[in-house]
């Protein structure tokens, strides 16, 4: 359990680190709440559906990202404003790597439940559905970020960090879904493994 603790106490540090002097507070609570909520139901489903070690650490990783994008918004991360002189690009690219791990990281999740609820045998299905599941999410966070806009005008504008981009949602979902993808290709073997020592453990 020592390393599970560990993972918590990780994850309150980023949250804190996050908080403090924001670039705004109301960005920061819109970009930050994704992983709050995450953290809130993994919690209290631990005992019922415990996921892998490894998926837990990729989840944590995951909630940094939010957490830094939460932090400088999606379209100031400085590092990401270093690359983007020093390759010419036209904009800073944070969000794209937000949107990558909103595929990878939920497709550990998907893959995993379909898997160890043996709600899917046939891999090809399994690997089809996870990547369903993951560009479904995406959908309904784009779904999301155009009701924000909506209902608060210009003060939405960091939130959705689209940086003048008019084809930023449709972006925002291809790199969603080549982050699913990638999962499926480099991480899936790994994380069968994980689950059948798991499983063996129990």
């Amino acid at each position: 359990m020592k390393k599970y603790y560990i993972l918590i106490l990780l994850f309150f540090a980023g949250l804190v680190w996050s908080g403090i002097y924001p670039h705004d507070y109301f960005t920061w609570i819109l970009e930050a709440f994704p992983g709050i909520i995450g953290f809130l139901v993994l919690l209290f489903t631990f005992k019922r559906f415990r996921f892998t070690y490894l998926t837990y650490c990729f989840i944590l990783a995951h909630c940094y990202i939010l957490f830094i994008g939460a932090h400088y918004t999606y379209a100031e991360v400085p590092l990401f404003d270093w690359i983007k002189d020093v390759f010419h690009l036209t904009r800073n690219n944070y969000d794209k790597l937000g949107h990558f791990a909103q595929g990878f990281v939920p497709a550990m999740i998907a893959r995993e439940i379909f898997i160890k609820g043996s709600i899917v045998s046939s891999r090809a299905w399994l690997n089809f559905l996870t990547i369903c599941v993951c560009i479904t999410i995406s959908v309904l966070y784009e779904f999301l970020e155009w009701f924000v806009a909506i209902m608060t005008g210009q003060s939405a504008d960091s939130f959705l960090g689209t940086q003048g981009y008019v084809w930023d949602t449709q972006s925002d979902m291809l790199f969603a879904t080549i982050g699913a993808v990638c999962m499926i290709i480099f991480v899936s073997k790994i994380q069968d493994k994980m689950i059948k020592k798991n499983n063996a453990a129990a």
